[in-house]
């Protein structure tokens, strides 16, 4: 009979107990452990590494969000002429030929190829760091030829473009040196075009203003490893 008594009591004895202990209080939390006081807190960050680690941390937070692609930043500087001219003749791609038989991440022709030193088409196109000299070399060439109009037509606007030295060079790659010439002596009337519609034009605006200071003009340029 105690048996049966105690069983009955021990149930609802369990259930009270369960609730006591959930609805007691916890205790009070001190906010003084997590006080900065004291700490050197006071530092900053570059802001290239702040964009970049917030990039990684958005990224491994959440995998699913749309990831962002992080790249020096070269602005307007020879770097960022070459790469920006390379990008526009062949998305950067150094092992491509195009339609016409144009060869790399700059598309030069093999006649252009031999005027700075380059005999083998096969070699050139296999050899990154050998495009990168023929595009130097090609464009201090292209300075040298064109000194002269440089100083003459820089600041001028031609075919409401302005005229800019990175401009000049860039239609030069584009067109040569000599086409260049004509367009700027005649005042924008005899505009060249290339095969895919390309213009003088276009390459002075799309090219206007980087800093192409640290190409030397030199007559007898050539592209040696």
């Amino acid at each position: 009979m105690m048996k049966k008594i105690s069983n009955y009591f021990a149930i609802p004895l369990a259930i009270c107990s369960v609730l006591f202990m959930s609805l007691k209080p916890s205790p009070s939390l001190d906010v003084a452990m997590y006080s900065t006081e004291g700490l050197e807190l006071d530092f900053t960050v570059q802001h290239e590494l702040a964009s970049i680690t917030e990039a990684s941390e958005t990224h491994l937070s959440n995998p699913f969000k749309k990831k962002h692609a992080y790249f020096p930043y070269i602005g307007k500087t020879y770097t960022g002429f070459k790469e920006a001219v390379g990008f526009k003749e062949s998305r950067g791609n150094y092992f491509t030929v195009n339609t016409l038989g144009y060869l790399g991440k700059y598309q030069f022709g093999a006649e252009t190829l031999k005027l700075i030193g380059i005999y083998n088409p096969n070699h050139f196109l296999s050899n990154p760091e050998l495009q990168e000299k023929a595009f130097l070399a090609n464009a201090e060439r292209n300075k040298w030829i064109l000194r002269k109009d440089i100083k003459r037509f820089i600041g001028k606007k031609i075919n409401g473009v302005l005229v800019t030295e990175s401009g000049i060079l860039a239609a030069a790659h584009l067109a040569g040196p000599g086409s260049v010439k004509k367009f700027l002596r005649s005042y924008g009337s005899q505009n060249f075009s290339d095969a895919y519609g390309s213009t003088v034009t276009h390459y002075m605006k799309k090219f206007s203003g980087y800093d192409t200071s640290s190409i030397i003009p030199d007559r007898k340029a050539k592209a040696v490893l």
